[in-house]
């Protein structure tokens, strides 16, 4: 079938709206239609050429639809179902997934991370090329045609939009404050950036009940936002040292946990100098192909701290999802406010370019008719 698709084809050349042929779904796979994508710092890296990916590509990997049709085998879904698309399908055979965290699935860091189907390939082509589908999504189409393991079916009456966001940005915050390394009651957290996945962070640390909910950025909108969602504290990263402004905050003790949610070595550094003896930093976001950081190992042998990565929240896409959308409708993750201007397919560069000067507050979702 014909579909439209925004493809990607170099850093040097904008993104454009193409006619694109998509097959029919394979044995294990579904093609859904597309209501609503949403616009990733990962997909901006891309963009840029922060990260190296095969052209051409249909950027996008948070997306949320209905499945239209199912390929042989599938049982589980079927024409109609409402899904959120997961950008690493549980292949549910290795050793990661079978033990409880297919966030760590080894087929998908093979062919997913390559933008390329569980077999190896891909249903998009384009004037005879095949094209690939990032992250086994490419939600910036009409249609995408994914691993049947990576279309979550939801239930409950939820916005497009704020289900795609689920499909990366909240779970990789929401996630990695309650999954990957939740704060005690009364814990000291600083979260180190305000756009979607910190302010997810956010939501999620405030679960937790922790003391101090301390948030880092350099946009007041987004801080203050940051500031509704629970943050006690919000730190100008442009107007003070950070590290000096979270130990005068916490009477020189620094933090229990501490979340880097933008994906900057020097931030990650930042969150480790933070925190208080026997705390851990949680490292969120995924910094630009080659970045390294320094830290002081003596230090952390000595005051027994942590340092670990959080990848997609810890999360166990099936089963938290749904989690997450039912602490939406509680009233307990307020989603909607992370949602900001909405745009049409047409519209992604200049949406991309507002991304990269920081004058988006929220997140900018696709909505795809």
């Amino acid at each position: 079938m014909q579909m439209k698709a925004v493809l990607f084809r170099s850093p040097d050349e904008p993104l454009t709206l193409e006619e694109v042929e998509l097959a029919e779904p394979r044995a294990g796979e579904v093609r859904v239609k597309l209501s609503a994508a949403g616009v990733c710092h990962s997909d901006y890296r891309v963009l840029v050429g922060e990260w190296g990916s095969v052209p051409p590509v249909v950027l996008g990997h948070e997306g949320a639809g209905v499945v239209e049709s199912v390929g042989a085998g599938v049982t589980h879904l079927a024409p109609g179902d409402h899904v959120v698309l997961s950008w690493t399908p549980s292949c549910g055979a290795c050793r990661y997934c079978v033990t409880g965290r297919p966030q760590l699935c080894q087929v998908a860091a093979v062919n997913a991370y390559n933008n390329l189907l569980p077999d190896g390939t891909t249903r998009i082509r384009s004037e005879g090329e095949d094209v690939h589908g990032y992250l086994s999504v490419g939600s910036f189409a009409e249609y995408a045609v994914v691993p049947a393991q990576g279309a979550i079916r939801i239930e409950g009456d939820v916005d497009a939009g704020v289900a795609a966001l689920v499909g990366c940005a909240v779970t990789t915050g929401v996630g990695a404050a309650i999954n990957t390394h939740p704060a005690a009651p009364g814990d000291s957290v600083l979260v180190f950036g305000a756009g979607g996945v910190g302010l997810s962070v956010v939501m999620g640390a405030a679960l937790q009940s922790p003391g101090q909910l301390i948030v880092v950025d350099i946009a007041e909108d987004k801080l203050a936002l940051a500031r509704e969602l629970g943050a006690t504290h919000t730190i100008d990263a442009r107007e003070h040292d950070v590290v000096e402004a979270v130990r005068e905050l916490t009477g020189g003790r620094g933090v229990e946990v501490a979340y880097e949610a933008i994906g900057r070595a020097e931030s990650v550094e930042q969150c480790y100098e933070a925190l208080a003896s026997g705390g851990t930093a949680v490292v969120v976001g995924q910094v630009a192909t080659g970045q390294r950081i320094s830290i002081d190992p003596m230090r952390m042998s000595g005051r027994e701290l942590t340092l670990t990565g959080s990848n997609y929240g810890s999360a166990r896409p099936s089963v938290d999802f749904q989690r997450i959308l039912d602490m939406h409708e509680r009233g307990l993750l307020p989603l909607d406010r992370l949602v900001g201007e909405r745009v049409g397919l047409a519209d992604l560069n200049e949406a991309f370019d507002a991304m990269g000067k920081g004058t988006a507050p929220g997140r900018i979702v696709v909505d795809i008719p």
